[in-house]
């Protein structure tokens, strides 16, 4: 199966570069590699989506971005291979939509995206820490429907739209999620994000998401989220998914090949079912360089997790924390 889906992906690239080059706008490739090293300091696998493997030489993933736009309209079709995108899509495409401008403030957009809610997303170009957060881990990776942005000002905009249950190609419940979007940039530097999406199958989720710019090199992002769960979770898998965090960023460029960066959440699994089998609350700090300025970027990365109960396996007992160190590569194109 999987052969067949990199099969039909290659060929799919190929059509697509055929016609872009009898077409007087360009087909834009783009994409990224990574890969990782990490060490724990216990047996403990972790609890994030990604990059769980300890004390070895592991790979994240490669992917290859198309994109093209033709006056109004435009696509995009992201095609990703490895244990992280495994980790997030039900398969090989992690993004493939169609945009339409109906006007110059109003847009709509179908296919299956990246989802508009969270603060970090899959592809490790778009995060400055390698390793995600709780949040991001229990929150929807991807929403496939129909959506309008509407860009009232440069300083609001809102979404609205219809999706199917989370992280799904297709529709297999029958009922639809309802998802929503606001945008604020009240200052200079400053822009806000209130997502809303729900759906009786999946789930309830309420996030904020914020950054801001303080000075050229200073930056402060917030996430938080409170999600309840779906009929899914209690009918299929006998366990709720309802919790609530927060996670705080900072990051601060001292050249152009030098930053580092802070991450300090807080994560509530509220009723047990998703670190463990009992409620517990988790309080992680991860600490972050990114080294290069060029399309290759190196992150040497330390984290620590504290939590209120022994929910971390380690070996054939539990304990309550764990710290790793890992340093991966990241090459952008």
């Amino acid at each position: 199966m999987k052969k067949t889906i990199l099969l039909s992906s290659l060929m799919l690239i190929a059509s697509f570069a055929g016609f872009a080059q009898d077409d007087e706008n360009p087909l834009v490739i783009s994409g990224s590699v990574d890969t990782y090293y990490k060490y724990q300091f216990s047996q403990i696998t972790g609890q994030t989506s990604f990059a769980q493997d300890i004390n070895s030489f592991s790979l994240g993933m490669a992917n290859i971005i198309l994109s093209k736009e033709v006056g109004k309209a435009s696509f995009v079709a992201d095609i990703a291979f490895g244990p992280r995108a495994d980790a997030s899509a039900p398969g090989a495409i992690q993004n493939l939509y169609i945009s339409y401008s109906l006007s110059n403030k109003v847009s709509v957009t179908g296919g299956f995206m990246g989802t508009f809610v969270g603060y970090e997303v899959i592809s490790p170009t778009g995060n400055f820490n390698y390793s995600t957060s709780y949040l991001f881990s229990t929150g929807p990776f991807q929403n496939g429907g129909l959506k309008f942005d509407f860009a009232i000002s440069e300083k609001f905009g809102f979404m609205v739209g219809v999706f199917n249950e989370f992280d799904s190609y297709t529709n297999s419940s029958g009922g639809l999620d309802f998802g929503a979007q606001i945008y604020v940039a009240p200052i200079e530097g400053l822009e806000a994000y209130f997502n809303f999406v729900t759906s009786n199958d999946s789930g309830t989720e309420i996030d904020l998401t914020a950054t801001y710019q303080v000075t050229d090199k200073l930056m402060f992002g917030l996430n938080t989220a409170k999600r309840t769960t779906g009929q899914f979770f209690d009918e299929n898998v006998g366990a709720g998914l309802n919790f609530n965090g927060a996670a705080l960023y900072a990051n601060y460029s001292f050249s152009d090949s030098f930053a580092l960066g802070v991450r300090g959440e807080t994560y509530n699994d509220e009723d047990g079912g998703i670190l463990s089998d009992v409620s517990s609350r988790v309080n992680a700090f991860t600490i972050s360089a990114n080294i290069g300025s060029g399309p290759l970027k190196l992150i040497p990365e330390i984290r620590f997790d504290k939590a209120n109960e022994d929910i971390f396996e380690d070996g054939e007992d539990l304990t309550d924390s764990f710290a790793q160190f890992l340093v991966a590569a990241v090459f952008s194109f």
